[in-house]
Parts: structure tokens; C-alpha cells; sequence
């Protein structure tokens, strides 16, 4: 298999596990304080990876990655966490899922930035216009309603599309896996502080609904994803590859409809088909 085929490849089984991070976040926020959510999920991430690192003895970063795997942290393992927790105080899950539909637009934007990658004018063409889709849906399907959900989703989106082009160009030098760990560990020593300062009173009446959730964002949306993610995106190019992310709004309105049972309106899923076939034509000027 060759190393743009292997970049899809690996893109698509991370955006796969990427869709069942809001709905599990949706679970886990029904029980779990939002910010203890996201600093617990870090810990535990970051726990592991810290293992993983001592394990294959990995060599430290230089000083001058420290600043590309700060914005890696601030971005994936703070910042989308900590907004679509709080974001899915206001929202539902099947409502969030539609707004991964301007990460691509938001990738690509910081890939070129922070990769010097150069699509054709006619990709920004399909991608605003699959922007301008996400923003329509917001406005009809309750953005008077729920301002603040929607605005924090946003936000999500942007610090999101910014960890993944700093971690992808990364991880051209470090590799995929490496730079999601070392970010982690990098960022293990505040979040495990935090964990403690937001620790629930009692963990008596949790349900295992929500412990499952936290176990999926910690282990799975936190560091597996990342895995496949990072070194998708180094091999395949952050334009391209991050085009996968248009799948997750189907994967992801499956599994809140099955597992969480929300209603799925057709609205939804006209703006998830509308957004996938934008963004299919900017794939093809990637």
C-alpha cells in the first residue's frame, strides 16, 4: 500500500472513532461536571501515554517542538474537549454532530497556514459554501433557542481544526502517535491537578452509562483517534485527508439515534448530504 493510500486509510478508521466522541461526551456530561470531564479524560489519557513513552523509550522532543505540541494541547486536548462538554449542556449530540461539518474548512484553513499546503481556489469555493450550509442549519434548527450551545460548538470547531494541522505537521517529525502522547503528557501535570480540584463529591450515583462514556472520550476520542488521525494526516496531506471528517456527521447521527435515542430530523441529514457533496467537489481541488 502506498503512503497516500495508507494516509486514507489510517484517516478513515480515526474519523470512525472520532464520531462516537459527542455522543459519548452527551452521556458523560449527564452526570460528570463538563470541566472535571475534560481534565479527567486528559489525566487518564495522559497516564497512559506517559506509559506508552517509557515503554518504547522514546526520545524527548526538542525545545523547538515544545511550542507546536503546546498548541496541540490547547487545542485537542483542551480546548475541543472542554467546548463540546460545555457546548452539550444546551445542544443534543445529533444537533453538535452537524458542526463537524466545517472542520474541514477549519483543517484545511490551518493547514495552509501551518503545513504551507496550497489548494485550487475552487477548494475554498466548496468549502465555504458546506460552511455556509453548517451556519443556515444553525440558524433554522434553534440558534435563537440555544445561542450559546451553538457559539461554544464553534469555538470548538476552530481550536480543533488548529490541533489537528499543528499535530499532522508534527508528526512528520515525531510521528502520530508520539505527538498526541507527548501533548498529553505535556499537558498531564495541570490536568491531573485539576482532576482532583474538580473531583465529584461522590462517585455513588453515577451510572455506568456515564462511566463508559468518560472511559470512550479518555481512551478512544483522547488518544487512539489520534493515533490513526495524526499519521493519516501526514501521510495523505491535511487538505485532503481532513476531507474525511464529512463522514462523521453520518457516523455520528447513527449512533446518537441508536444509542442515545434522539431524534434525527430530516433537516439534519439534509444538511449532513448537502455538506458531504461541497465538500466531495473541494476534495477533487484539494
Amino acid at each position: 500500500m502506498n503512503r497516500t493510500a495508507s494516509g486514507w486509510m489510517n484517516g478513515l478508521v480515526g474519523v470512525m472513532i472520532f464520531s462516537g466522541s459527542l455522543p459519548a461526551t452527551r452521556v458523560a456530561v449527564m452526570d460528570f461536571d463538563p470541566v472535571f470531564l475534560t481534565v479527567a479524560r486528559a489525566t487518564i489519557a495522559g497516564l497512559i501515554a506517559l506509559c506508552l513513552l517509557l515503554a518504547f523509550r522514546e526520545k524527548r522532543p526538542g525545545r523547538d517542538d515544545l511550542l507546536s505540541l503546546g498548541v496541540v494541547s490547547l487545542g485537542v486536548v483542551v480546548g475541543f474537549p472542554l467546548l463540546t462538554a460545555l457546548a452539550l449542556k444546551h445542544v443534543t449530540s445529533s444537533h453538535s454532530i452537524v458542526f463537524v461539518g466545517l472542520l474541514p474548512l477549519a483543517t484545511a484553513i490551518f493547514g495552509v497556514l501551518r503545513g504551507g499546503e496550497r489548494p485550487r481556489p475552487a477548494f475554498w469555493l466548496f468549502s465555504s459554501l458546506g460552511s455556509a450550509i453548517v451556519i443556515g442549519f444553525a440558524l433554522g434548527q434553534g440558534f435563537s433557542a440555544s445561542p450559546k450551545g451553538d457559539l461554544l460548538m464553534l469555538a470548538a470547531i476552530i481550536a480543533c481544526g488548529l490541533g489537528y494541522a499543528e499535530g499532522a505537521q508534527l508528526s512528520r517529525k515525531l510521528g502520530g502517535w508520539q505527538v498526541i502522547s507527548w501533548a498529553l503528557v505535556l499537558s498531564l501535570p495541570i490536568m491531573t491537578a485539576l482532576a482532583l480540584l474538580t473531583m465529584p463529591a461522590s462517585f455513588a450515583r453515577l451510572n455506568a452509562a456515564s462511566w463508559f462514556g468518560l472511559g470512550y472520550v479518555s481512551v478512544f476520542s483522547m488518544l487512539i483517534g489520534f493515533v490513526f488521525w495524526y499519521r493519516g494526516l501526514a501521510q495523505g496531506g491535511i487538505v485532503a485527508v481532513g476531507q474525511l471528517q464529512l463522514l462523521q456527521p453520518f457516523f455520528g447521527l447513527a449512533l446518537a439515534a441508536t444509542l442515545l435515542e434522539e431524534t434525527v430530523s430530516w433537516t439534519m441529514l439534509a444538511a449532513t448530504l448537502a455538506i458531504v457533496a461541497c465538500v466531495a467537489g473541494a476534495k477533487k481541488f484539494a
